[in-house]
């Protein structure tokens, strides 16, 4: 019921390594930035049946992934990468997909998104009663396309990022409404609408 409230949710489409070089691929709909210095990005990683799943038990391994941040065009991919493959199968193989070498950690990033981010484990937190964990990552390298990057900003309307909203649906962001700054206190508001 929680993933139809709250919504629509950003995704992290996760690249990590196994010990054995296996690259997995898998997309996480909780996913949001912790800290802004230093950098961290966080993500939920709940378990299957009990299990821990492939991408927490590869981060626990070596320390580091990628978050690969998902255009619109790639929708389909990132919900073919969400099936469940055993641990010595690749995703990024079976879907054949191209991944780039990363500059700082050794999972690989995905040739074809938009930006990556390579991130080091900071911390794991459990939460709840379903083993469910939050992943934080220190982001050591941020990878963005130039047409995306504008003054010091990302062009989020030409991002187009996939989000996830209840079941096998997704969304982007449809209609944005850029409303000026607030400019008075929202007191300061009430007292002069009396």
């Amino acid at each position: 019921m929680i993933s139809g409230i709250v919504v629509p949710r950003p995704i992290a489409w996760i690249t990590s390594q196994s010990q054995q070089g296996v690259v997995n691929l898998a997309p996480f709909s909780c996913f949001t930035f912790v800290s802004n210095s230093p950098l961290l990005v966080g993500v939920n990683i709940g378990r299957k049946a009990g299990l821990e799943k492939d991408t927490a038990r590869n981060i626990r391994a070596l320390d580091e992934f990628v978050i690969n941040i998902a255009d619109w065009s790639m929708v389909e991919a990132v919900h073919a990468s969400a099936v469940e493959y055993d641990a010595h199968e690749s995703e990024v193989e079976s879907l054949g997909l191209t991944v780039l070498p990363s500059e700082t950690v050794a999972p690989p990033r995905l040739e074809m998104v938009p930006i990556s981010l390579e991130c080091r484990l900071h911390s794991v937190t459990a939460y709840g009663d379903t083993g469910a964990e939050f992943f934080v990552g220190q982001v050591c390298q941020v990878h963005v396309q130039d047409r995306l990057y504008q003054d010091g900003r990302i062009d989020t309307l030409a991002l187009q990022p996939v989000c996830r909203i209840a079941g096998a649906n997704y969304a982007t962001l449809g209609e944005v409404r850029q409303l000026k700054p607030v400019a008075q206190t929202p007191k300061t508001i009430i007292e002069a609408r009396q």
